[in-house]
């Protein structure tokens, strides 16, 4: 198939040799942009006989998506992004074969759906399923938006279909890795938010060819979500997803998990807002220097 995967890694002994083996059957080319990995995730990669680049990570993934994008020389009809830790379904290799070749020409971006799997229990409610992403462009229309958290694959002409099956996103490691990522996670959108704000970092394009689900959720976020207060929206944010959207029919895991990634994250977001606001008393210069030094992200 004329596919190539583009896989991002850091220390993803884990989880490589899966997603790769899940890309194999139908992909002619499978790229890993490393960011200097010290486990044996590179030992890994040799062995299936994959290619690797290597490049400093800048605290930005859409930074490193789109050097992958300009130094991997793809030359296939079709580039296809996919994270270390997702693989892809048996079902949708089949699809994907079966397809792929014999999509009209206007055709640009390929949606997927993605189910998240949380310790070994599969997230199907609460908003969370099903998650459409653009993950397969025509080589040269696609490209990662350049923003803090939340970037998507920007498809920049032609038209966009979704298939039907899924990959899936299931991460191996344990919770306090987990937490230790969504703290990280929650610095970056406190640090999209202000810079989208403030109006300094970087240009967030506002008419883009992303998926209508993210935009649709995009905007709920800009335009009701952060126009409550403090505190509050979290509280409003779990009750939607929890309740109205069902996440308690996920069982306990799912709870744990609803509770984790749609109150407890939202409040830390909303903590280091609030701090780096006072800190610096609103002025868009001050918090600028402020996330720069302090947390070390460069715009």
């Amino acid at each position: 198939m004329s596919i190539t995967a583009v896989i991002l890694t850091f220390n993803e002994e884990k989880h490589i040799e899966r997603c790769i083996a899940s890309l194999k059957p139908i992909c002619e080319r499978i790229c890993i942009v490393d960011s200097y990995s010290t486990d044996t995730t590179l030992e890994i990669c040799k062995r299936l006989d994959v290619e690797v680049f290597q490049n400093k990570w800048e605290n930005n993934h859409s930074k490193q998506m789109n050097w992958a994008i300009e130094n991997c020389h793809i030359t296939s009809k079709w580039t296809m992004r996919m994270d270390a830790d997702e693989y892809v379904l048996k079902e949708l290799q089949i699809e994907i074969n079966s397809k792929i070749e014999t999509l009209q020409s206007n055709i640009a971006g390929i949606e997927l759906k993605r189910r998240v799997y949380f310790k070994n229990k599969w997230i199907k409610h609460g908003g969370f399923y099903p998650i459409k992403l653009i993950r397969i462009w025509k080589t040269g229309k696609g490209y990662s938006e350049e923003r803090f958290m939340d970037e998507h694959i920007v498809v920049n002409s032609g038209e966009i279909i979704c298939l039907e099956h899924d990959i899936v996103d299931e991460n191996l490691n344990d919770i306090n890795w987990w937490t230790a990522k969504h703290l990280n996670y929650a610095r970056r959108e406190a640090v999209d938010f202000l810079s989208n704000k403030y109006s300094f970092g970087l240009n967030t394009e506002k008419d883009i060819n992303i998926t209508k689900q993210a935009e649709r959720k995009r905007k709920l976020k800009d335009n009701f979500y952060y126009k409550l207060p403090y505190g509050l929206r979290p509280m409003i944010y779990f009750f939607l997803r929890f309740i109205v959207q069902l996440g308690f029919l996920d069982g306990p895991k799912g709870w744990i998990f609803h509770f984790l990634q749609a109150f407890w994250y939202r409040i830390v977001v909303d903590i280091n807002i609030y701090e780096i606001e006072k800190a610096c008393e609103g002025d868009s210069r001050k918090i600028e220097e402020f996330i720069i030094k302090k947390w070390g992200i460069n715009f």
